[in-house]
């Protein structure tokens, strides 16, 4: 009987945790792509050995250009590239897609998105996915995980009527990239627009929160994006190729990234099973700042609190 009475007055409780009632739970995933989603950078599968080129003399010329012109090495490889093309190979923002047919994906990328956004709805959290990279977006809009991205952010080129590149629309390097995390923090998602990129906004009218953001990148490039995230309640991942990779785990030991695993996104795989942990965590957080917010407003309104206009 006293059993039957517990289960009774369960029922008639109100569900706190009811998700019709809620507003959406939206988290973000962030990623590098170079070393991060890709084993090499993106210009080595197609490009550099198009123009006749080795990996080493192509990203040594790039330097060299950096450190002759005191430039900036996203701005020198661009460069580097319509340089090198130049009665080789035909450059048009075509092209550039093409290339992105023959870049390599890490094992399990191909269906990461569909699993973790599955595991995501039923938490209760919608997922979206983001790159931020310095290698040239045209390629990435070539891969075949493209699609899977409300926003790519990367360096790109600026075309002229025939679609052939004349100058830099964007670079993208490891400082740049922290804009992008405020602008998905915000919902200011357009690189174009910078006021409200700019204004004042409280924290609870931000869309994304840092705390729902994930950052996966693989080298001290991404460190200004990790730390930012870290910092303010998010989560940072450096994924490594080897275990003999000395640098990513200095990352963890320095407190600049939560946890350093390898690049392998495959089912059940220690990157899949931390990921989960971590939306498990989010949606935790999530039910229990609402269940504060909505005791505070029930005891406002109980006291005729009014908040400062």
């Amino acid at each position: 009987m006293e059993q039957k009475n517990k289960e009774k007055q369960r029922e008639e409780m109100p569900d706190v945790f009811q998700e019709e009632k809620q507003p959406k739970t939206i988290a973000a995933i962030m990623y590098d792509f170079d070393k991060t989603l890709s084993p090499r950078d993106m210009q080595e599968y197609a490009f550099i050995p198009e123009v006749g080129m080795s990996p080493k003399d192509f990203w040594e010329e790039c330097s060299q250009l950096a450190l002759t012109h005191r430039m900036d090495q996203i701005l020198a490889y661009m460069l580097v590239m319509v340089k090198e093309a130049e009665g080789k190979k035909l450059l048009t923002r075509e092209e550039f897609r093409k290339l992105g047919k023959s870049v390599e994906l890490f094992p399990g990328v191909a269906t990461w998105f569909k699993r973790v956004n599955a595991y995501g709805k039923k938490r209760g959290i919608e997922l979206e996915h983001y790159i931020i990279s310095s290698g040239l977006k045209e390629i990435i809009e070539g891969t075949r995980i493209a699609s899977e991205f409300r926003e790519i952010y990367a360096a790109e080129f600026c075309y002229n009527e025939k679609n052939v590149p004349v100058w830099p629309a964007m670079a993208v390097n490891y400082t740049s990239k922290t804009q992008f995390l405020f602008r998905i923090n915000k919902g200011v998602l357009d690189v174009t627009e910078h006021k409200g990129l700019n204004e004042f906004m409280p924290e609870d009218k931000r869309r994304i929160p840092f705390r729902n953001m994930i950052y996966i990148g693989d080298g001290l490039t991404d460190v200004p994006c990790m730390k930012l995230v870290k910092v303010n309640g998010g989560h940072s991942i450096a994924v490594r190729q080897s275990e003999d990779d000395d640098m990513v785990s200095r990352m963890l030991l320095q407190g600049r990234v939560d946890f350093v695993l390898p690049a392998d996104y495959s089912k059940a795989s220690a990157l899949e099973q931390t990921v989960f942990a971590v939306i498990d965590q989010i949606a935790a957080a999530d039910k229990t700042i609402r269940i504060h917010m909505k005791h505070t407003e029930e005891a406002e309104a109980a006291f005729g609190f009014q908040k400062p206009g």
